[in-house]
């Protein structure tokens, strides 16, 4: 006698992703599966089903041996393309929320061909070294126009096309230089680094980046905010930025042993652009550190900067929040962000004379040209190399 046959499906209920067990009406069978442990009926599909994994489908092969034949025809490509969809996330860090609303993302609605070059894409980018940070960014750029291509390869894009692309961008979309820029850095990458399509870009005019200058505290301004922190895990946080001219990512990625009191050093490892330097340690700073450390509890064990769990590092946006809430109690108007503790090292070592390949170095720039937006404020000759943090705080106390 043949088995009935019972066929699992994926779909989605209740932002979940689930296995539909759907079979004809069989007394037997539909008995059986009742008794699956954390069965549910869903009245939508009129079907039972369970969460959507290995598990789950073992549970439903043994309870129906002998009983029914499964039908995994449909399954089997939802999981492949399940599959190759995760391997486009980058590090394949996702909620579960995210993984439940996989076949409602943009990478899923892809053509197969398109989904393939994502894959691609995303696997070049890491074999590259590229950071983290940099393939998140190109990967959601390329995606941008994957989307738009519907059924159309990506592959049988002509330089004419890709110039129709990029003009619909900046009129239609109306996308900012510097995004516009991102995006045909994130395409030119695929053709002449996947496919190897040498010199394809050659014929694309560049918009011209708008000249910005950097936003900036005066010293008086960061006295204020300065004054404003009386929690002194904020205030060592916030006086580090600005000693040491660092990045939000650089200040929470610093370790107790980055720390070099011996040689009044900071080490900032793996910066960007995966490079090393060392900046001076301000004498302030040194005594800040060594009350913050003295006073903390419970005390850092690896990172000089940690949060509510032991050996993990501050967040990015935690030390933002921290400078936001000192520049609204300052009563700082500007529109300014964390980062311009750094611009602010940068502009008050220039206007104390420290010659600009100096700050160079400092910032960790690779071009001396990144540097040279400081030289809005006049430049004197080189005298004495003095930290700005030292300067701002000569005489008075710090502990307020």
């Amino acid at each position: 006698m043949e088995l009935p046959i019972v066929l699992v499906k994926a779909f989605h209920h209740r932002n979940e992703e689930n296995i539909g067990i759907f079979f004809d009406n069989n007394i037997v069978l539909n008995n059986a599966i009742r008794k699956i442990k954390g069965i549910k009926w869903s009245q939508t599909n009129k079907c039972w089903y369970l969460p959507l994994n290995e598990s789950s489908y073992k549970t439903i092969q043994k309870q129906v041996d002998g009983l029914a034949t499964i039908d995994t025809t449909h399954l089997k490509p939802y999981l492949q393309k399940r599959k190759l969809v995760e391997k486009t996330v980058v590090k394949q860090q996702m909620t579960a929320t995210q993984k439940a609303g996989i076949a409602e993302s943009t990478a899923w609605k892809l053509s197969k061909e398109n989904l393939l070059a994502l894959e691609q894409f995303i696997q070049q980018l890491k074999l590259k070294a590229y950071s983290t940070s940099t393939i998140k960014t190109y990967r959601n750029e390329f995606l941008q126009l994957l989307q738009l291509l519907k059924k159309k390869h990506v592959n049988d894009l002509t330089v004419d096309d890709l110039r129709r692309y990029f003009i619909y961008c900046f009129e239609k979309l109306k996308l900012t230089e510097n995004t516009l820029h991102s995006r045909i850095n994130a395409i030119k990458f695929y053709f002449e680094q996947v496919l190897k399509r040498e010199k394809f870009f050659w014929e694309i005019p560049r918009p011209k980046k708008p000249f910005q200058l950097p936003k900036v505290l005066d010293e008086k301004e960061l006295e204020r905010m300065f004054a404003a922190i009386t929690n002194i895990k904020h205030k060592a946080l916030l006086f580090t930025a600005y000693s040491a001219g660092l990045r939000v990512s650089e200040v929470v990625g610093l370790k107790i042993a980055d720390i070099d009191s011996g040689r009044m050093q900071i080490r900032i490892a793996n910066a960007k652009g995966k490079k090393d330097r060392y900046v001076g340690l301000s004498i302030l700073l040194l005594d800040v550190l060594r009350a913050y450390l003295k006073k903390i509890k419970p005390r850092p064990v690896k990172y000089l900067f940690e949060g509510e769990t032991s050996g993990v590092p501050y967040t990015s946006r935690s030390a933002q929040l921290i400078f936001h809430h000192a520049k609204n109690k300052a009563g700082i108007q500007k529109q300014v962000s964390f980062h311009a503790l750094r611009h602010s090292f940068a502009t008050h070592l220039l206007e104390k004379g420290v010659d600009i390949r100096y700050i160079k170095d400092l910032l960790g720039h690779f071009s001396i040209k990144t540097t040279e937006r400081y030289l809005h404020v006049k430049k004197e000759d080189l005298i004495t190399i003095i930290n700005p943090l030292d300067e701002l705080y000569k005489g008075k106390s710090w502990d307020v």
